[in-house]
Protein backbone atom coordinates (compact mmCIF):
# COMPACT_ATOMS: atom_id res chain seq x y z
CA UNK A 1 0.00 0.00 0.00
CA UNK A 2 1.25 3.45 -0.89
CA UNK A 3 1.40 6.57 1.67
CA UNK A 4 -0.72 9.20 0.38
CA UNK A 5 2.07 11.20 0.82
CA UNK A 6 5.56 11.70 2.79
CA UNK A 7 3.98 15.04 3.78
CA UNK A 8 0.71 14.73 6.26
CA UNK A 9 -0.29 18.42 6.06
CA UNK A 10 -0.30 17.78 1.95
CA UNK A 11 -2.66 14.59 2.37
CA UNK A 12 -4.98 16.52 4.70
CA UNK A 13 -5.07 19.58 2.01
CA UNK A 14 -5.83 16.94 -0.37
CA UNK A 15 -8.40 15.29 1.30
CA UNK A 16 -10.10 18.20 2.49
CA UNK A 17 -10.05 19.73 -1.07
CA UNK A 18 -11.64 16.20 -2.16
CA UNK A 19 -14.34 16.97 0.25
CA UNK A 20 -15.02 20.38 -1.11
CA UNK A 21 -15.15 18.77 -4.66
CA UNK A 22 -17.83 16.06 -3.90
CA UNK A 23 -20.07 18.53 -2.56
CA UNK A 24 -20.03 21.22 -5.03
CA UNK A 25 -22.19 22.18 -7.71
CA UNK A 26 -20.64 22.93 -11.19
CA UNK A 27 -20.06 26.31 -10.45
CA UNK A 28 -18.41 25.79 -7.37
CA UNK A 29 -16.09 23.17 -8.78
CA UNK A 30 -14.82 26.05 -11.38
CA UNK A 31 -14.13 28.11 -8.20
CA UNK A 32 -12.44 25.78 -6.27
CA UNK A 33 -10.09 25.18 -9.72
CA UNK A 34 -9.48 28.94 -9.96
CA UNK A 35 -8.62 28.97 -5.76
CA UNK A 36 -6.14 26.08 -6.61
CA UNK A 37 -5.18 27.04 -9.46
CA UNK A 38 -3.62 30.64 -8.04
CA UNK A 39 -2.39 28.94 -4.98
CA UNK A 40 -0.39 26.24 -6.89
CA UNK A 41 0.98 29.77 -8.76
CA UNK A 42 1.29 31.32 -5.82
CA UNK A 43 3.54 28.50 -4.33
CA UNK A 44 5.40 28.43 -7.14
CA UNK A 45 6.85 32.02 -6.81
CA UNK A 46 7.65 31.19 -3.20
CA UNK A 47 9.78 28.32 -3.92
CA UNK A 48 11.62 30.23 -6.49
CA UNK A 49 12.14 33.48 -4.05
CA UNK A 50 13.55 30.78 -1.83
CA UNK A 51 15.30 28.94 -4.85
CA UNK A 52 15.62 30.65 -7.54
CA UNK A 53 17.75 28.33 -9.70
CA UNK A 54 14.69 25.44 -8.80
CA UNK A 55 11.84 25.23 -11.38
CA UNK A 56 8.98 24.32 -9.28
CA UNK A 57 7.95 21.99 -11.71
CA UNK A 58 5.43 19.85 -9.44
CA UNK A 59 3.36 23.33 -8.35
CA UNK A 60 3.32 24.18 -12.52
CA UNK A 61 2.04 21.05 -13.20
CA UNK A 62 -0.62 21.29 -10.91
CA UNK A 63 -1.30 24.40 -12.08
CA UNK A 64 -1.15 24.01 -15.92
CA UNK A 65 -3.24 20.56 -15.60
CA UNK A 66 -6.02 22.89 -13.90
CA UNK A 67 -5.90 25.27 -16.57
CA UNK A 68 -5.62 22.29 -19.18
CA UNK A 69 -8.95 20.80 -17.40
CA UNK A 70 -10.88 24.10 -17.35
CA UNK A 71 -10.28 24.83 -21.27
CA UNK A 72 -11.57 21.01 -22.05
CA UNK A 73 -14.64 21.38 -19.37
CA UNK A 74 -16.23 24.57 -20.35
CA UNK A 75 -20.14 23.99 -21.42
CA UNK A 76 -20.58 23.74 -25.38
CA UNK A 77 -23.61 26.10 -24.82
CA UNK A 78 -22.06 28.77 -22.69
CA UNK A 79 -22.27 32.17 -24.39
CA UNK A 80 -18.27 32.75 -23.84
CA UNK A 81 -17.00 29.43 -24.51
CA UNK A 82 -14.67 30.24 -27.62
CA UNK A 83 -13.10 33.02 -25.33
CA UNK A 84 -12.94 30.74 -22.14
CA UNK A 85 -11.01 27.84 -23.99
CA UNK A 86 -8.70 30.40 -25.58
CA UNK A 87 -7.96 31.96 -22.15
CA UNK A 88 -7.44 28.76 -20.32
CA UNK A 89 -5.67 27.61 -22.63
CA UNK A 90 -3.39 30.32 -23.30
CA UNK A 91 -2.75 30.66 -19.19
CA UNK A 92 -1.63 26.49 -19.93
CA UNK A 93 0.89 27.55 -22.34
CA UNK A 94 1.91 30.50 -20.61
CA UNK A 95 2.57 28.28 -17.05
CA UNK A 96 4.18 25.57 -18.91
CA UNK A 97 6.68 27.46 -20.83
CA UNK A 98 8.08 28.42 -16.23
CA UNK A 99 9.06 24.91 -17.52
CA UNK A 100 12.36 25.41 -19.19
CA UNK A 101 12.82 28.63 -17.61
CA UNK A 102 11.11 30.02 -14.78
CA UNK A 103 10.13 33.59 -15.12
CA UNK A 104 8.46 34.95 -12.00
CA UNK A 105 6.83 38.25 -13.75
CA UNK A 106 5.27 35.84 -16.02
CA UNK A 107 3.82 33.39 -13.05
CA UNK A 108 2.43 36.33 -11.15
CA UNK A 109 0.85 37.87 -14.15
CA UNK A 110 -0.96 34.53 -15.07
CA UNK A 111 -1.83 34.32 -11.15
CA UNK A 112 -3.49 37.86 -11.61
CA UNK A 113 -5.18 37.14 -14.47
CA UNK A 114 -6.88 33.91 -12.62
CA UNK A 115 -7.79 36.56 -9.90
CA UNK A 116 -9.50 38.68 -11.49
CA UNK A 117 -11.48 36.09 -13.53
CA UNK A 118 -12.19 34.63 -9.85
CA UNK A 119 -13.52 38.07 -8.77
CA UNK A 120 -15.10 38.70 -12.00
CA UNK A 121 -17.37 35.07 -11.39
CA UNK A 122 -18.38 36.35 -7.94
Amino acid sequence: MQMLSRNPAAAYRRVELDARIEASSAADLTRICLEEAIAALGQALLALDRMPGEIPREVLTRAQTIALWLARSVAPEHPLRESLVTFYGGLAGQIGANFTRARPDEIARVRDDLKDLLVAAG
